[in-house]
């Protein structure tokens, strides 16, 4: 999902409020360019908030988080439901039924908001007429987001145009009377929020880059900072906090937005995070520049800025929702209810807390062998910091330390640590509840308050009774989501083990791993490797969603000592990197303290990178082992930023994955091993070099094909015999891997002992072939072009060569003819008695006497092949070049005959006689 706020102009209007057919509006297919609305402007549009969503089933509760977020924002709650009802329908026909990916614009005037869902298939045309249809019963899918807005919407319509169908709708809101726009009723004293001596609201304005503008005298007693220290300087740069907790907006992206209230952090001069509850309105001044003024208060002190809820509409009739015939479950959750967990979680905790006056609610949910219970929801809380964060289900004997009984603490003052999810919040009583289903405990609701005393065993039963009624359809919602779950983790895995059985390469492999985990599982990963048992684990890769904090990790990573290679399976915290990120960003706010000036140099760059690393690093890491083959070897390393927790489902998916990965990698390390062996055992059956023959030019190119994990059956080997004689050879063994290396490196080192032994070339290979043959069935067969070179006086060279079923030697003269130098004789390795003999020739001073295999001549391009003819050809191109621009040139046209990659070993040995005159 994509989501930003659209600058810029006024985007088209709904008609007057006298129309209230729909409207449909088919563009022709030839049109180009973008869609032009020529309807009459009504009102002025003073804010607009854009997201796209991909064709996936959760994209349906995202958009509804999106829409709920933005109208929130904007301060239209009255309408909050129905948009997000309407929104809902409409997302689900585009990225279900239509199968495309949908984009939600969210558009803001005076009267009312306007709402766009576009989808990419165009060519589905949804049955609106100029007059009113049937369009079947309300239980169908089809059609029913049309009657919906028909139902719901002041005006709405359909548009289309050659790539998109856009349906919107138009909810205009509620009419106010003038004056009073929310109110509570009259309270004791003693029930009033507390707040320290007299309450102080600092006052920020910023600019639209970002950078403070104003900063008044209640910001500088609030966070130590003096006018002038922050003024021109990003707020960001004082955010201790990179997103704000519960949502997923940003500090920087909740700027912009017309209107917006929550939580975050400012870090004081002082270098303690100062948690605060802000309000921002966007406004603009004479000029029309737009500017965001922030009000500020301590976070416990937020009743000061915080804008009442609204509460739930009663009938005109006078009669309570608790009549004989309402639902039960409707009367507590609400109508209608949420059909997404996420959602029906937050109301239930939201209900629970107006229910009895609470100042704070969770809800917690049981793991699949009800051990621990792990945080879902909260409201009145720093959620983030606590969202999917465990706690065991029986944490000490009695009913008070089991989740399982309701109960009631007067004082969590007098039992410190009782409930470990109100540490450090301010809550003095709270009173928990189990859900429970079929007798099966399914999770835990729970009510706090910041006065001690404030609940009894009446409270427990009335928040028993509505546990009761919501705990089938919570437990039914957490059903689905995990089917859902267990669906996307089964194509995760599946698309993971395709990505990393198409690799053995070992870097790609550990990048493939950090990029399957990042996002999707962890905001951080650093996998470690280890090379043997006796080697220590090595940091090998890191990752993060945000690329500018992946050194600052690495560097934090490397200070501190690796997890250990434990091979366990399964998740365990570490704890390290976020208490060395802690220590690492206190010193480095204690040293600019020291320095007491708080130009822009220190705190955007000095103080800023350390902060965003321990943030980034600061919540849940954990670390599951590499094991593959009964060896660890290595540790695959999640985390999270500060403050937030692994869920149970993403931990197990983890694991699968790290079994996959742990394959690969040691796939890898084996593949990349034998490649190494193979390489160096292809290396040793070639010369180490060739000597320097005194007349005569002699140049080789060796080409192996394969991907370097398999030894040739092509050699070549220039020597010498004696003084003024060398011995020369080129061959190909059949086949390829270990049997032919064998046979190779019999044929190199034979031909090297027999020739100083004075055998003549015929002898010489008779002996070979008597050789190749012992070795029986491991034997293979062999053509070998072997042969002696003597340069003379006279400038010129005398060879003796012997072509044993290899391909025919080719002599270049300087006129360009191009000749065979010898006859074919038989191969090696298949018959016992050969009879041999050896040809001479000699080289004149421009004359080159070219040698290839078989890889050369057979090189394929279809039906084509080059053959002993093409390559004569091409030799013909070549007089007067040195013997290494021949070789070089042979290479060239061998390789552009053909687009693919040669399938076979390919040898190229070049001899030729220098011209004086040249």
């Amino acid at each position: 999902m994509t989501t930003g706020v659209i600058p810029g102009g006024p985007p088209p209007e709904p008609q007057p409020n006298g129309q209230q057919l729909p409207e449909q509006r088919r563009e022709p297919i030839s049109h180009q360019g973008l869609h032009v609305d020529n309807r009459t402007r009504s009102s002025v549009i003073t804010a607009r908030a854009a997201a796209s969503f991909d064709p996936l089933g959760r994209s349906v509760a995202t958009a509804r988080s999106f829409v709920r977020d933005t109208l929130q924002g904007w301060g239209f709650g009255d309408i909050v439901d129905d948009a997000v009802v309407l929104t809902s329908e409409l997302v689900t026909n585009a990225v279900v039924h239509a199968g495309t990916a949908a984009d939600v614009l969210c558009l803001r005037s005076d009267d009312g908001v306007r709402i766009e869902v576009s989808d990419r298939y165009p060519e589905r045309e949804l049955p609106v007429q100029s007059s009113a249809v049937n369009m079947g019963s309300p239980d169908r899918e089809g059609g029913r987001g049309l009657q919906l807005c028909a139902a719901l919407a002041g005006r709405w319509g359909v548009e289309y145009t050659p790539t998109h169908k856009k349906v919107w709708f138009q909810l205009d809101m509620p009419e106010r009377p003038v004056g009073t726009r929310a109110a509570g009723p009259c309270l004791p004293a003693d029930l009033l929020p507390l707040a320290d001596g007299r309450v102080r609201v600092a006052v920020v304005q910023i600019e639209r880059g970002g950078s403070v503008t104003a900063w008044n005298e209640d910001a500088e007693e609030l966070f130590g900072y003096a006018a002038k220290q922050v003024v021109g300087k990003p707020l960001t740069d004082l955010a201790a906090w990179p997103h704000t907790p519960g949502t997923s907006t940003g500090v920087a992206e909740a700027l912009q937005l017309s209107r917006w209230e929550g939580s975050y952090g400012i870090r004081g001069a002082h270098g303690r995070v100062i948690p605060v509850y802000a309000s921002h309105l966007r406004v603009r001044d004479t000029d029309g520049e737009p500017s965001t003024v922030c009000l500020l208060v301590r976070d416990h002190e937020r009743a000061v800025l915080q804008t009442p809820l609204r509460l739930p509409a009663t009938s005109d009739t006078g009669s309570t929702p608790e009549g004989p015939g309402a639902d039960p479950f409707e009367v507590f959750i609400g109508s209608p209810a949420p059909d997404d967990l996420d959602g029906l979680l937050q109301r239930t905790v939201e209900r629970a807390r107006d229910m009895l006056d609470g100042d704070a609610a969770f809800l917690l949910l049981a793991t699949d062998d009800e051990t621990e219970l792990e945080v879902r929801a909260s409201t009145g809380l720093p959620s983030a910091r606590q969202r999917f964060a465990r706690v065991p289900v029986e944490a000490g004997p009695g009913r008070y330390g089991s989740a399982r009984m309701p109960a009631v603490h007067d004082d969590l003052a007098a039992v410190p640590g009782a409930v470990p999810l109100l540490n450090s919040t301010g809550m003095r009583s709270v009173v928990t509840v189990p859900l429970k289903v079929e007798g099966r405990l399914t999770g835990s609701l729970g009510v706090a308050a910041e006065a001690p005393g404030r609940y009894s065993n009446e409270e427990a039963l009335r928040l028993q009774f509505a546990a009761d009624r919501i705990a089938l359809a919570v437990e039914s919602a957490r059903l689905g989501e995990l089917e859902r779950l267990r669906r996307g983790s089964l194509s995760f895995l599946v698309e993971a083990s395709d990505l990393l059985a198409g690799t053995l390469d070992r870097d790609q492999t550990l990048a493939l791993m950090a990029q399957m985990t990042v996002p999707t599982l962890a905001t951080w990963c650093a996998v470690y490797t280890i090379a043997d048992q006796a080697s220590d684990p090595y940091l090998s890769y890191v990752l993060h969603e945000d690329e500018e904090l992946i050194d600052g990790i690495k560097s934090l990573l490397s200070k501190i000592a690796p997890p250990d290679p434990v091979p366990t399976p399964g998740a365990r915290v570490w704890s390290a990197p976020g208490e060395a990120a802690h220590q690492a960003a206190l010193r480095s706010s204690m040293r600019s303290l020291s320095l007491g000036d708080y130009s822009h140099h220190q705190i955007g760059t000095t103080i800023g990178p350390t902060l965003a690393t321990a943030a980034a690093v600061g919540g849940e890491t954990v670390v599951l082992p590499l094991v593959a083959r009964n060896r660890v070897i290595g540790m695959l390393t999640l985390g999270k930023p500060t403050d937030e927790h692994f869920r149970q489902e993403i931990l197990e998916l983890a694991e699968d994955l790290s079994r996959r990965a742990a394959l690969a990698l040691d796939n890898a390390r084996l593949y990349s091993e034998r490649t190494a062996i193979s390489q160096s055992l292809q290396r040793s059956l070639l010369p180490p070099g060739l000597p320097d023959v005194e007349g005569v030019e002699v140049d080789v190119i060796y080409r192996a094909a394969g991907e370097g994990n398999e030894v040739g059956g092509d050699f070549y080997d220039l020597f010498p015999i004696r003084d003024g004689a060398y011995g020369f050879a080129i061959g190909d063994v059949c086949g390829t891997g270990p049997e032919a290396a064998a046979v190779t490196g019999l044929a190199r080192h034979a031909l090297r002992l027999l020739a100083r032994e004075g055998f003549d070339g015929p002898a010489v290979l008779e002996r070979l072939n008597s050789a190749i043959l012992d070795e029986g069935a491991r034997s293979r067969f062999l053509t070998l072009l072997y042969g002696e070179l003597w340069p003379q006086e006279d400038g010129s060279a005398r060879l003796k060569v012997v072509c044993a079923g290899h391909p025919l030697p080719l002599r270049l003269r300087q006129d360009g003819t191009v000749e065979p130098a010898a006859d074919p004789q038989p191969l090696l390795g298949v018959m016992e008695d050969l009879e041999l003999y050896e040809q001479t020739i000699t080289l004149d001073p421009g004359d080159v006497l070219l040698c290839v295999t078989d890889g050369v001549t057979e090189r394929r391009e279809g039906s084509r092949m080059l053959g002993d003819d093409g390559l004569a050809d091409v030799l013909t191109t070549c007089t007067g070049l040195t013997a290494g621009a021949v070789a070089a040139r042979i290479m060239r046209a061998v390789e552009r005959f053909a687009s693919d990659a040669p399938s076979d070993d390919m040898a190229i040995l070049a001899m030729r006689v220098p011209d004086p005159q040249q």
